[in-house]
């Protein structure tokens, strides 16, 4: 029977330099770090923009999870965020989930009811993400209202999970090629949300049901009723066909679009727009960019 994790009643907070700071040819400074949150050690990769020193503005902060067996590196590379941080000024996190003890020692997200040893060992990641979140605001002149958050696959789903039980810490979501396993949760504000997925994943089947490492995935849609609820919006969706994709739009009470479901009709289980992350993987979508229409759907919203 595999060891569970013991969740400590107080958490010790500190931080500490695993690398240093390294510069690219993009001027973008990239800090790899470790968070002792909850007795274990928490990594995470975090990328200022190009303009971070130049000026005391606070940023906005982009909390991006990768998904089951991925890790910090590999969604920085892959997602293509860096770009348009620079451009738009923002700060990055790529925070890690806890390795598995098996041979690949691969990285999950306990998201409820996925994904693999960080559910089965409960392993606390909302508790991670919240001591991230506040080491952040106070160290790296992160504007406290303009966080949010993006996950693919397992991240995704965390991302859901982060959306409803921090809500009055998340201004915004993404979620890629996930699902939404939130049960009994009250989010104490509305989480304007955006999701993408592709008809063709058969890993996480927006239908839902059985798929990758024999997890039963509920409905995509399933979830996306939940945050309608949650969010106040109009339970009649405004549905467009578009080249290659079909859009969903539910409006809030101030007519805002505060829930948007993308669903491409090419691609798979990936990150549309990005890289191709190994030979083997799906086909990214090329209907749309998620990276772009995701930070466009963040930037002008923020906690009141």
């Amino acid at each position: 029977m595999m060891k569970k994790w013991i969740t400590g009643i107080l958490v010790m907070l500190s931080v500490l330099y695993v690398a240093g700071c390294t510069r690219d040819a993009d001027t973008a400074y990239t800090y790899y770090q470790v968070l002792k949150a909850d007795g274990l050690n928490r990594t995470y990769q975090l990328n200022l923009p190009a303009n971070y020193y130049t000026d005391e503005t606070k940023r906005p902060l982009l909390i991006v999870l990768h998904g089951a067996g991925g890790k910090a590196s590999q969604a920085a590379r892959d997602y293509g965020f860096q770009s348009v941080a620079d451009t738009a000024g923002f700060i990055t996190v790529y925070p890690e989930g806890v390795q598995s003890n098996g041979p690949l020692a691969l990285r999950t997200w306990n998201a409820g009811g996925c994904c693999h040893e960080a559910t089965m060992n409960r392993i606390p990641d909302v508790n991670f993400i919240r001591l991230l979140i506040t080491y952040l605001v106070d160290n790296w002149r992160v504007d406290a209202r303009r966080i949010y958050i993006a996950g693919m696959s397992n991240g995704g789903m965390m991302a859901y999970r982060l959306a409803c039980e921090l809500s009055d810490k998340i201004a915004a979501a993404a979620v890629v090629s996930g699902t939404d396993y939130t049960a009994g949760c009250a989010p104490v504000r509305t989480v304007p949300l955006i999701h993408f997925h592709s008809a063709l994943d058969t890993k996480v089947p927006p239908a839902g049901g059985t798929g990758l490492g024999g997890y039963y995935f509920p409905p995509v849609m399933d979830g996306l009723q939940k945050w309608v609820a949650y969010n106040h919006c109009n339970p009649a969706g405004e549905i467009s066909d578009e080249a290659g994709y079909k859009r969903t739009v539910w409006k809030n009470q101030e007519d805002t679009a505060a829930i948007v479901y993308y669903l491409t009709s090419d691609g798979g289980h990936s990150w549309p727009g990005g890289r191709l992350p190994h030979a083997r993987a799906d086909q990214p979508s090329r209907a749309l960019n998620a990276t772009a229409l995701i930070w466009a759907f963040f930037r002008d919203r923020h906690l009141p």
